[in-house]
């Protein structure tokens, strides 16, 4: 997960939108342990009240349920988090600011192409950092 300090977006709802994706996308599966408000905190470099919030928002959503001292785990059944046009929507939007990035890099088309399918064929980290 990767929140940008940068975006309009509140970093809460960016945390809150990445791990509704990862369940609909079913990355994240019925039943998945999330790491702890705090240890989610320290990694993403955010407040433990900003990761809270999106928990809470989820629950809400009924994408997670939180257990207390065991913890926040994805629903037996979670709603969609995106309806198809909604994920659609959402791929144009981050296609178009890839495009915008490679743009001003220099970037071929086919460079480009070649990044991004470097990007999705790698390891969910390793695509965040790069490495």
């Amino acid at each position: 997960m990767r929140i940008d300090d940068r975006a309009p977006i509140p970093p809460f709802e960016q945390l809150r939108a990445q791990i509704a994706l990862q369940v609909s996308s079913g990355r994240l599966r019925p039943g998945s342990r999330l790491p702890t408000v705090r240890a989610l905190a320290r990694q993403l470099d955010l407040s433990a009240g900003t990761v809270a919030r999106a928990y809470r928002e989820l629950e809400y959503a009924g994408i997670v349920v939180g257990r207390g001292r065991q913890g926040t785990f994805v629903t037996s059944a979670p709603p969609n988090a995106f309806t198809t046009i909604e994920r659609r929507r959402h791929l144009a939007a981050a296609a178009r600011q890839f495009a915008s990035e490679a743009h001003q890099l220099g970037a071929t088309p086919d460079e480009a192409i070649d990044a991004v399918a470097a990007a999705l064929e790698a390891e969910p980290d390793e695509a965040a950092t790069g490495d």
